[in-house]
């Protein structure tokens, strides 16, 4: 099955280890480029924008080639980025999967399945 994750930067570690353990069963895993480095800040507006536009169209290709996506938001956190990439997903017939509920009933009625813990979500997709 192709995966993609939506979650912030803040998870990078976390994002990382849920991208390799559904790899290792199998799973081919679209993550998103989370830059820990601030070089993108540094960078004149000009240039900051195009970079920005590029990892942003580089996602929504990854989601267009998915055939679930998994929103990584830990805390019930979701962010700006975030929040784009759900409503693209949803866009493009995707299920939802969420890691936990939300408490914005924009996006909460956005999420098919709420997953609860990573273990949960790999039982429930590897069973299908």
């Amino acid at each position: 099955m192709k995966i993609v994750i939506c979650g912030s930067r803040r998870f990078f570690d976390e994002i990382r280890e849920v991208a390799q353990k559904l790899r290792d069963r199998g799973h081919i895993v679209f993550e998103p480029i989370l830059n820990r480095n601030e070089t993108i800040s540094d960078l004149p507006p000009d240039l900051k924008r195009y970079a920005f536009l590029g990892l942003t169209h580089h996602h929504f290709d990854s989601i267009r080639k998915a055939d679930i996506c998994f929103i990584f938001n830990k805390g019930g956190y979701i962010g700006n980025s975030v929040t784009l990439e759900l409503g693209f997903s949803v866009a493009c017939g995707l299920p939802i999967y969420a890691l936990e509920e939300d408490e914005d009933p924009c996006r909460k009625v956005l999420f098919d399945f709420i997953v609860k813990d990573v273990d949960g979500f790999l039982r429930l997709i590897n069973s299908k």
